[in-house]
């Protein structure tokens, strides 16, 4: 009987689900996630597989090793993704699955240069969800795939993500912005019993666009700021193709009053060199080194990521790092596409100290 009573108290109330949140490797729900996915290494005196992935979560105080491979469903991306393909099934639960290079066929040769150069998940029930920001192509598998799986193509670079988990209320507001960005969506359901509450995601899922929407019509870029379920203010910088300028000079540098230093896929044509003009200087980043692991070329990290070359004001409050989905390029300024900005010590730290060296303005190699 005594037996019987403990096994009762140890399971979890009947119905009593875990919430759509982002989760660590230890599967706890955590507030927000980085994870800096390693590219894969060829030198004999660090071989990578390329699956490795460093971990950086809220109250942590820098980059932690990831306990498993990118690929395992018991990894932080596992587990967070991996909800997906359970609470998905659930009549009560909205998701969006977005990417201009997506794992559908028809798509996966990156061909939807026209519309917005962004990649990302959302996941939501009645009471909170996840938006992921990334840069994998390719990823993740659409709902009905029934698993969590990463993506071979994903394999050979360095990728970014950023984990937050937000109340319901602030979905719509996501889904303005993803509006404004032009996504490619492969794979979405809002039930019918969450339009009302989203009606954004819900337009996006019907492939609507926000320049339907007459009060929306003139806007081509938006910032918001969205504060997390454990209040961790995070700014949303969204662009449409009518920005028609480049992302991190043309507005997050001002819009921040910060120099950046950016990293971001250099392998396609016209690359936007570092910039001095307007009063802030946006450097291109060129060699890099998370966590101290090992050393590696731009050419070889496919993440886009921005952090400040120094801290705020007073040095209490870090200085600001972005992690987005669109690069620096003369094709991607007439591109959808944005970045999720935060001040944090601890995640200023470990991105700053990521960036070795830089491109000078006017040509030549600097020391970031």
């Amino acid at each position: 009987m005594l037996l019987l009573l403990l096994l009762s108290l140890s399971l979890p109330p009947e119905g009593d689900a875990s919430p759509i949140s982002c989760y660590n490797d230890r599967g706890d729900a955590v507030d927000w996630f980085y994870v800096y996915k390693l590219p894969k290494e060829h030198r004999r005196t660090a071989p990578q597989r390329g699956e490795e992935y460093l971990l950086l979560e809220k109250g942590s105080e820098g980059w932690m090793q990831g306990k498993v491979t990118v690929n395992d469903s018991t990894g932080a991306l596992g587990r967070t993704v991996g909800q997906l393909y359970t609470e998905g099934k659930n009549s009560e639960v909205a998701y969006i699955l977005y990417n201009d290079q997506s794992p559908i066929e028809e798509f996966s040769d990156g061909s939807g240069n026209s519309g917005g150069h962004t990649k990302g998940v959302v996941l939501l029930d009645q009471n909170q969800g996840f938006w992921l920001v990334h840069s994998t192509p390719h990823f993740p598998p659409e709902q009905q795939a029934g698993e969590y799986s990463y993506p071979s193509s994903g394999v050979n670079n360095g990728q970014n993500f950023l984990c937050v988990t937000y109340p319901l209320k602030n979905f719509q507001t996501i889904g303005e912005q993803l509006q404004i960005n032009q996504p490619h969506v492969y794979d979405c359901d809002v039930p019918e019993s969450m339009v009302s509450l989203v009606p954004a995601l819900a337009d996006l899922c019907k492939k609507k666009r926000l320049s339907e929407d007459v009060s929306f019509r003139p806007m081509s870029n938006r910032s918001m700021t969205l504060t997390s379920m454990g209040g961790t203010d995070f700014i949303s910088f969204a662009k449409g193709a009518s920005f028609d300028d480049d992302l991190y000079h043309g507005w997050v540098a001002p819009a921040l009053q910060s120099d950046l230093l950016v990293q971001f896929w250099i392998r396609s044509r016209g690359i936007l060199p570092s910039n001095c003009s307007l009063g802030w200087k946006v450097l291109d980043v060129t060699l890099i080194n998370p966590g101290q692991t090992f050393e590696f070329k731009n050419s070889q990290d496919h993440s886009k990521w921005a952090v400040s070359p120094k801290q705020a004001w007073g040095g209490k409050g870090g200085g600001w790092v972005c992690v987005g989905d669109i690069n620096r390029n003369e094709a991607e300024e007439k591109r959808g596409g944005g970045t999720v900005c935060l001040q944090d010590p601890a995640v200023w730290k470990a991105y700053r100290t990521a960036a070795l060296e830089c491109e000078a303005c006017g040509g030549g190699t600097v020391q970031c």
